[in-house]
Parts: structure tokens; C-alpha cells; sequence
């Protein structure tokens, strides 16, 4: 009898102790598949025209990515009611054409740094949910920077000025 009272209790606990886990698979799995929808790939122009992220993987009309370069000097356009604005984003190689329809941030300008939250559309444009601008004249995003250091067009602020172009950048 007491044989079967110890083992009954095993039982119960390895019971409890295998529910539990399961529990927690579930608790794991379901975070997980909440988080699927937020993740999003950066990317550089020359990746978005190539259609090819660093990641390996292939991007598809409607994956969401962060795209990072600069604003490219005379693109930037707005449409008559001020609310639509259309311009380019460069990693000075490849060029891709930018919508976005919403307030831009006060230091948005041409020739500075961006990153755009958003995703291509079927005709090739990046259509932008959010537009994140540079905050001094020092500062480029890590990955605008990675970007263009692939891209082979990367100039740190005194490699510019020790060159005497005196863009900063």
C-alpha cells in the first residue's frame, strides 16, 4: 500500500511538471508568433533596387523593412494640401523613390540622414509609415552608416573634412 501511495504521488507531480511545460511551450510559442509581425529587415537602396537584403533574404512587394540613407539633394516634393510627401532616398549608388503621407520631422531636409519604417509597393516605391530624421549634424544611423560602408560610399565627418569637401559627411 504505501508503495503505491509513493508512486501515485510521482504520478501527480510528474503530471503537474509536464503540464507545466507544456504551458510554457505555449506561453513561448504564442509570444513568438506575436512578435512575427513586428519584425522588420533593414535595408539600403542598392538592396532595394538589387531586390536582395544582406540577410539573404528576397524582398517581395509588402515586407515590412526599415530602409536608412540619405535624402537625396532636389527630390523632395509635396503634394498640394501638404500632407503627401514624395522624395528619394540615396546610399549614393542606387536611388529609391519615397511616399509618405504624414507630418516629416523638423530636422527632415535633403542630404541628411533618414530611416523609413514602411514597405515597397508593386510599382517599386517605398511607401513610409514612419520617417525617423537625424538629430545633429554628427550623427547618421549605425545602419544608414553599414549601408553605405557596403556600398563603398561611407565618409566619416573628418575623413570629409580632411578631404576639404566640407559636406560632414
Amino acid at each position: 500500500m504505501a508503495k503505491s501511495r509513493a508512486r501515485a504521488r510521482k504520478q501527480v507531480r510528474m503530471n503537474i511538471v509536464i503540464a507545466g511545460m507544456v504551458m510554457l511551450g505555449l506561453a513561448v510559442g504564442l509570444g513568438l508568433y506575436a512578435f512575427r509581425g513586428n519584425v522588420s529587415f533593414f535595408a539600403s537602396p542598392s538592396e532595394i533596387v538589387a531586390g536582395q537584403l544582406v540577410s539573404g533574404e528576397t524582398l517581395e512587394s509588402g515586407t515590412r523593412l526599415r530602409l536608412g540613407g540619405l535624402v537625396e539633394e532636389d527630390s523632395w516634393q509635396q503634394s498640394d494640401d501638404g500632407v503627401v510627401h514624395f522624395f528619394r532616398v540615396t546610399d549614393e549608388v542606387q536611388a529609391v523613390k519615397v511616399e509618405y503621407s504624414g507630418i516629416l520631422p523638423d530636422l527632415f531636409r535633403e542630404g541628411q540622414g533618414v530611416v523609413l519604417t514602411g514597405q515597397m509597393n508593386d510599382k517599386g516605391v517605398f511607401m513610409a509609415s514612419e520617417v525617423l530624421a537625424k538629430h545633429d549634424e554628427n550623427y547618421m544611423p549605425k545602419e544608414a552608416v553599414d549601408a553605405m560602408k557596403r556600398a563603398g560610399t561611407w565618409k566619416h565627418a573628418e575623413e570629409a573634412e580632411d578631404a576639404g569637401d566640407g559636406s560632414g559627411q
